[in-house]
């Protein structure tokens, strides 16, 4: 019977996996820490009280953190293209509730799913980051 415990407890613990799940393609972003709050009563965010609108924020995350409103949830990005290696022209540039990469292939991204748009080819979707709501606040975090 101990032999038994033993056993499933080592199939257990094997079994389990992170809740991150990632293609191994997907590779060209670093984990970095975001925990940012946002007051949305500042004018730089005043884009973020009307529903189908998206705000960069610089010097966070990879290339920056995209967060989109589409009148119902905020979603957080990061704005580095996951289908590229980190480089000035791979940050994306949001529009709406679309993300474009600068870079000579444009990949675009829906900024409500965070998947690719344009090229069935590309396999990473953008990296999410966690959004929280307290009052007129959003923590951003992962």
């Amino acid at each position: 019977m101990r032999y038994l415990f033993i056993f499933i407890g080592i199939v257990f613990l094997v079994s389990c996996s992170s809740n991150r799940q990632e293609n191994e393609n997907c590779r060209f972003l670093f984990d970095t820490v975001v925990n940012q709050d946002i007051n949305l009563s500042f004018p730089t965010y005043n884009e973020l009280q009307f529903p189908g609108n998206s705000v960069k924020i610089n010097n966070i995350g990879n290339g920056g953190v995209i967060i989109a409103y589409t009148g119902a949830d905020y979603f957080a990005w990061d704005a580095g293209d996951p289908n590229h290696v980190f480089s000035a022209c791979s940050s994306l540039q949001p529009s709406g509730l679309n993300a474009t990469c600068g870079c000579e292939d444009g990949n675009e991204y829906s900024l409500v799913t965070g998947q690719p748009l344009n090229d069935g080819s590309l396999q990473c979707g953008l990296r999410n980051y966690r959004v929280t709501k307290n009052g007129n606040t959003l923590i951003i975090s992962n």
